[in-house]
């Protein structure tokens, strides 16, 4: 028998940025895009970046930028071509025939393409395809061809790997079925809600891969997935916690990045329900990443987006133990100071001084942990104590009366 193994696809991938944006943020945009590309075990072979006032309407990069492209893929074929931002579908139908039968992809379909990937449950696995068949709607005109040739492989994993007919009805018909199967998971999932609403309910919410997985994994002494890629969740987990016999119940969610499709918050609304209704926030972010602020923005940005902006939250700094802190932050404090010793100093009081910093923004409560190596859990673990058990007299003065242990808060 002769077994060949499957061949890796390549990708080039290709950003627009704006005037004031600088060589650096554009340089971790695609290093963001490049890792997003690997999660779905593609190789990126090379990318091209351009600065314009606004994208072309035509290609969404110049016609010189193009050109320089074309050159690129006829010296290094490539199986597709992404771009770090959504395109319409006039740009799409025009890069195609510029590229013949090389896949165009935009940000949007490549983010569906990794959920689909990841989703486990039924409901998860029906919110992607709701998802993928309202980016496809829009589209339809070109993407019925464009499946067509895919043959599979990264592009439009789930609905793109069937046979299509060309009729819009059938894929509202399908929208609408989805939609429908999804009113019915909704109101199972408001059962079980209204069920666990004896206890208070904490989420771990944050930028994807910050380690919220392993933080939960720390927190409620169970297995939960964890992984150094992107989107490594979008099930929610939902366990039962108890600490110094106060229990509640702690959420890992989907995490969320930049330039997240809309369609995608959509269609995920009872998923997101669970932040939405959640009594206090765990905001996990990675202090080891170079824009962990910006970071911090993005998922402060869509809290508000779906209605959860105002939740009591703590921020936890994650990573402690990888973390240095920005040339620039030791230079401010080392001008008298050296020596090892004062480095940690300059250390602790840079943390401090980031403490204060985002203390003084909207933070209700921050700290700095290391979820990998279990630094500060001890400090956190009380933390949540003390908030939850404030909220259980608040909201459920009678809490130790009510027969907690006969229900089953688990999914």
């Amino acid at each position: 028998m002769n077994l060949t193994a499957k061949k890796q696809e390549t990708a080039l991938l290709v950003a627009v940025a704006s005037q004031k944006q600088t060589l650096h943020k554009t340089r971790e945009y695609l290093d963001e895009l490049a890792f997003l590309v690997a999660t779905l075990g593609v190789k990126t072979v090379g990318s091209f970046t351009q600065k314009l006032e606004y994208p072309d309407h035509r290609t969404h990069v110049g016609k010189g930028k193009l050109e320089e492209i074309k050159t690129f893929v006829i010296d290094n074929p490539v199986d597709m071509i992404i771009f770090d931002d959504d395109l319409i579908p006039s740009q799409v139908r025009n890069l195609e025939a510029e590229f013949k039968d090389i896949k165009i992809l935009d940000r949007s379909l490549l983010i569906l393409n990794i959920f689909a990937m990841r989703a486990q449950s039924a409901q998860s696995r029906t919110q992607v395809e709701l998802a993928q068949y309202q980016y496809m709607y829009p589209r339809l005109t070109r993407m019925w061809s464009h499946l067509s040739r895919q043959k599979g492989g990264v592009g439009m994993r789930g609905p793109g790997e069937k046979e299509l007919e060309t009729d819009r009805r059938i894929v509202q018909d399908r929208i609408a079925f989805l939609k429908d199967k999804l009113e019915k998971i909704d109101k199972q999932s408001v059962t079980r809600r209204k069920e666990r609403n004896r206890l208070v309910r904490v989420a771990l919410v944050g930028y994807t891969n910050v380690g919220k997985s392993t933080l939960m994994r720390r927190l409620a002494k169970v297995e939960v997935f964890a992984e150094n890629k992107l989107f490594a969740t979008v099930d929610s987990t939902v366990r039962k916690v108890v600490f110094e016999s106060i229990p509640f119940l702690l959420t890992d969610t989907v995490g969320f990045i930049r330039k997240l499709p809309t369609m995608l918050i959509e269609s995920f609304k009872s998923t997101l329900d669970e932040v939405r209704e959640a009594d206090i926030l765990l905001h996990v972010v990675d202090i080891s990443h170079p824009s962990f602020d910006e970071q911090i923005e993005v998922v402060n940005a869509t809290l508000a987006e779906i209605g959860a902006g105002d939740k009591p939250t703590v921020l936890v700094f994650n990573k402690l133990d990888i973390y240095q802190p920005r040339e620039e932050a030791f230079d401010e404090v080392l001008e008298t100071d050296a020596g090892e010793v004062m480095v940690v100093q300059t250390r602790e009081k840079i943390l401090e001084q980031l403490k204060q910093g985002y203390l003084a923004k909207k933070a209700d409560h921050v700290v700095f942990i290391s979820a990998e190596q279990k630094e500060n859990l001890a400090e956190l673990r009380q933390l949540i104590v003390d908030l939850v058990k404030e909220k259980h007299f608040v909201i459920y003065p009678n809490w130790l009366n009510m027969g907690l242990n006969d229900v089953d808060f688990t999914e």
